[in-house]
């Protein structure tokens, strides 16, 4: 019965490229009908300015976030269903979330601040009915096409985009947002220690990001070929506890629970330099390169510290540093994970990266 359920699902939902297409164009139509019609009522056929409350670009932000959320989901179905027969592990259905979610977001802010510039260069410009339909049907019909090609072409060069575009729109919207304009004056942290929207956004963006943290450990480490008996499981673990760790930094704030949330912090730092110094021995094949890289980053960050400590540098200075080396040295070793994974297979496919998608695993 599960092979018979499996192969109707194939049949139904196609197995080529062109219907993966047909089904994003399809996506696109749907969202373009369904947003656009929401705006009648929503604006009753009358003006909207251009951005702030009551704007035609508040609405198609959070309608576009979630349009992003629900294609990505049934997506990922689809993906499940062509591959898998429809069946999910609770791990897949965590990442498919945190995915969603993540997708949602970035839409989300994407279009405020696209609809924020338009606003700087048409001051005053009031968005009449028809065009306000048109506009907030287009933005969601480009977010369901962009967002379930994305969902249905998954892989992990793409997760790691999607995790750097989350973490720095989520992060800036933080800023951009906070009640005290000072913030930056005492740590990074402090975007997460109020009650208003911005704090929520803040710990929210640490959260999500740490799942898809784990994510990225779990799927970029499925293909590490190395000599060492336990080097896979030991870089696999000291990822997914960076991502764990962040989810906790965003769990627990600094205000409310300050040694959970600085050991938490701290505990990032310290697995980061763990991974870097023994990832020579763990995973042998990694390039030189790529192994100066790392310790320069990590040399940076203790540089840094130093300069804390004697007062030359802020916290939130040194905070902001050491997070985008940590994630930019995580996306250039997915990279080198893939060129170590093609390297070892068979000299006819050598040009091949292995796991092109994450498929339920």
């Amino acid at each position: 019965m599960p092979t018979d359920r499996s192969a109707g699902l194939k049949r139904l939902l196609g197995t080529g490229e062109r219907s993966l297409e047909s089904l994003a164009l399809a996506a696109g139509a749907v969202s373009f009908a369904a947003v656009g019609l929401i705006a009648i009522p929503v604006f009753g056929l009358g003006d909207a300015p251009i951005s702030g409350r009551g704007s035609i670009g508040e609405y198609a932000a959070v309608a576009s976030g979630v349009v992003a959320i629900v294609v990505f989901a049934a997506g990922r179905a689809i993906v499940a269903g062509r591959e898998g027969g429809g069946r999910m592990r609770p791990m897949d259905v965590l990442d498919v979330v945190a995915l969603a979610i993540a997708h949602g977001v970035i839409a989300l802010l994407t279009w405020t601040l696209l609809a924020d510039i338009l606003e700087r260069a048409f001051i005053g410009a009031p968005v009449f009915a028809v065009p306000l339909l048109v506009i907030a049907g287009s933005a969601g019909a480009v977010t369901a096409y962009v967002v379930f090609s994305s969902a249905t072409h998954m892989d992990l060069l793409l997760l790691a985009i999607v995790l750097a575009v989350f973490l720095v729109e989520g992060m800036l919207a933080s800023m951009l947002t906070a009640s005290d304009p000072h913030w930056w004056a005492e740590h990074l942290s402090a975007l997460g220690m109020t009650d208003d929207l911005s704090a929520r956004a803040f710990n929210l963006t640490l959260i999500v990001a740490g799942f898809l943290v784990t994510t990225l450990a779990r799927a970029a480490t499925t293909t590490v070929t190395t000599s060492h008996p336990h080097g896979r499981r030991n870089v696999r673990v000291c990822l997914v506890l960076i991502g764990v760790l962040l989810a906790c930094v965003g769990i627990f704030p600094v205000d409310t629970h300050f040694w959970i949330h600085t050991v938490a912090a701290s505990g990032m730092a310290v697995t980061f330099f763990v991974l870097v110094v023994a990832l020579r021995r763990w995973i042998p094949g990694t390039s030189r390169t790529f192994l100066v890289v790392g310790w320069s980053f990590m040399a940076v960050v203790v540089l840094l510290a130093v300069y804390f400590i004697v007062g030359l540098y802020t916290l939130t200075a040194v905070e902001l540093v050491a997070g985008i080396l940590v994630f930019t040295w995580i996306i250039l070793f997915i990279r080198n994970v893939a060129a170590l994974g093609a390297d070892a297979r068979p000299s006819g496919t050598a040009g091949a990266v292995p796991e092109a998608r994450l498929q339920p695993r």
